[in-house]
């Protein structure tokens, strides 16, 4: 399903509250440095955090919450790393899959699932689209092997004429609304090659905890910072 530019503009102006909420989950290497553990432990230390959060974003009525889990440039990091990582959203995926669809969330990965990716991990991430695909109560989109500029790359091949919205169709997910809010952790302040086409009118939050610290407070807090401005679109 293709969400309409009127359904997003409905969503986006119906009040001031953040429904649709990404987040740069950025911090997890130094997390584990400043500990001294090994980055593996930073990223499972993330990805329980990524769950807590979910947790709280249904308890706080956000409707869709996107996390940056691996980016298309993560590949260059040091190969006993990567292979973790890959490990670790295998065994994740399997693991915790049935305990979130039993909470009624929606999960979906966005981004290429093309080599390098490993072939028995995009499986595991199919199963776990099909398994929770009818669930309403929140949407989990998981960027993985994701970069804003190759979606668009991969979404303009097979584009050849038509509007913005047919341009929309061709995205790694045309179901996603526009995120209302960006969030990003540990104190870096960019967008990081993030949802560069849905942001465009995205709010930003900067956070300076490293992402294990998010907690709930810092997303209340991050969620009454967006409440407190004013979005114009472009208009007065």
């Amino acid at each position: 399903m293709v969400v309409s530019r009127a359904e997003r503009g409905a969503a986006e102006t119906d009040g001031a509250h953040a429904r649709y909420v990404a987040i740069i989950t950025d911090g997890n290497g130094r997390w584990a440095k400043r500990r001294g553990l090994p980055a593996l432990a930073g990223h499972e230390a993330g990805a329980d955090t990524v769950k807590a959060r979910l947790r709280d974003a249904v308890d706080l009525g956000i409707a869709e919450l996107t996390v940056y889990s691996f980016s298309t440039e993560n590949w260059t990091r040091p190969k006993v790393e990567v292979d973790g990582l890959m490990a670790m959203m295998a065994r994740r995926i399997e693991a915790e899959t049935p305990e979130l669809h039993g909470e009624g969330v929606r999960m979906r990965f966005i981004g290429r699932r093309s080599d390098p990716v490993p072939p028995h991990l995009v499986e595991r991430m199919e199963w776990a689209e099909e398994l929770t695909r009818a669930n309403q109560r929140i949407t989990l989109f998981v960027a993985f092997n994701y970069g804003g500029r190759a979606e668009i790359v991969d979404a303009a091949r097979t584009f050849t004429e038509g509007t913005e919205e047919d341009f929309r169709a061709r995205l790694y997910a045309p179901d996603m609304h526009d995120p209302d809010l960006i969030i990003r952790t540990s104190g870096e302040q960019r967008i990081s090659n993030y949802l560069l086409w849905q942001g465009a009118y995205a709010e930003l939050v900067f956070r300076d905890e490293l992402w294990p610290d998010f907690s709930r407070e810092a997303l209340e807090q991050s969620l009454a910072d967006f409440t407190a401005r004013s979005r114009r679109f472009g208009g007065r």
